[in-house]
């Protein structure tokens, strides 16, 4: 075993729920894994509601090994909290994530620092053969390797996956909730951070059961369109509201042109009407969209500092 240190070089965060089966094992290869390593460590699990043992099997890890933390929260309250309680609470210069069922082999640990010492801020493991329903992987390709590149430019094959190594500088720029644990590396691409990725061993899980739902793909997608405004707008959210303004108030504008025309032309607009109210919706909705853009950007310019400490490479004084 290692020897113990008050501030270790990894830290390795673990969310579990209902793994009895598996946390004990998990804990025996990390250790494994990282002893040749000859690198200091600390392993925080963060138990998530578990209604079965799995508190007091971590209880026992903690008693045979003081750089084994515990955090225990009083209901499930979700991968994302899970994870940024982690963060909160990790001090390694390198922090891995890794799910709890097994299905992560901790033998990919050196693959990830060797990635990290070439220069990269985040590694994301990269599920290339994977051992899982189809009900399952479906849905996860179409959202995570399909809609979710599209859409932030992000282009990993396997942005969702558990298994990831962060220099500490990552994590702690992070602020996660709802499902946005899954788009950690575009949170982390669009601060400018190094995002790579590498093939990983997926192993099929051995004990316990997926805490996959369809109400995940869902809660998903709608968090990414969050994760699409935080990250291309959360800066200038006058220029998200702005575009759908001027394109909503435009659109009422040609309406408008269309009935002044038939206007000027036939002398009526007599079964018109829904298409002349239309136009002035849509050039109301316009204007509202444009004035809450601006009112967004007073607000961030009245009440918001924004600090770039994170984008800095290198500070000479």
């Amino acid at each position: 075993m290692l020897v113990a240190s008050s501030k270790p070089y990894l830290s390795f965060v673990i969310p579990a729920k209902n793994e009895e089966g598996s946390v004990q094992a998990l804990y025996q290869e990390i250790v494994a894994a990282v002893h040749p390593l000859k690198k200091t460590y600390e392993i925080i699990f963060i138990d998530d509601g578990s209604t079965d043992s799995t508190f007091e099997k971590l209880t026992q890890l903690h008693k045979k090994d003081s750089q084994v933390k515990i955090i225990k929260f009083r209901g499930n309250l979700g991968k994302s909290a899970a994870l940024q309680t982690g963060f909160d609470k990790a001090s390694g210069n390198i922090v891995f994530t890794m799910d709890a069922d097994l299905q992560d082999n901790p033998r990919e640990i050196l693959h990830f620092l060797e990635k990290i010492n070439e220069g990269y801020d985040l590694v994301s493991g990269w599920k290339k053969t994977r051992h899982d329903p189809s009900v399952k992987v479906i849905p996860s390709r179409i959202l995570n390797n399909f809609l979710t590149p599209l859409l932030t430019g992000v282009k990993l094959h396997d942005i969702n996956c558990g298994f990831k190594a962060y220099r500490k500088e990552v994590v702690k720029t992070l602020n996660l909730y709802g499902e946005l644990y899954r788009f950690i590396p575009v949170f982390a691409a669009k601060q400018s951070f190094r995002v790579t990725e590498i093939p990983v061993d997926h192993r099929a899980r051995k004990h316990g059961k997926s805490k996959f739902g369809w109400e995940r793909n869902i809660k998903g997608f709608l968090d990414l369109l969050t994760v699409v405004f935080l990250t291309g707008y959360n800066r200038r959210p006058g220029h998200f509201f702005g575009t759908f303004g001027l394109i909503s108030f435009f659109a009422g504008f040609v309406v408008g042109l269309y009935i002044t025309y038939l206007r000027l032309t036939t002398g009526g607009v007599q079964g018109r009407q829904p298409l002349l109210i239309l136009g002035i919706l849509l050039m109301i909705v316009g204007v509202q969209l444009v004035s809450t853009g601006l009112l967004a950007e007073m607000m961030l310019a009245a009440r918001t500092k924004l600090d770039y400490t994170s984008s800095i490479e290198r500070l000479i004084e």
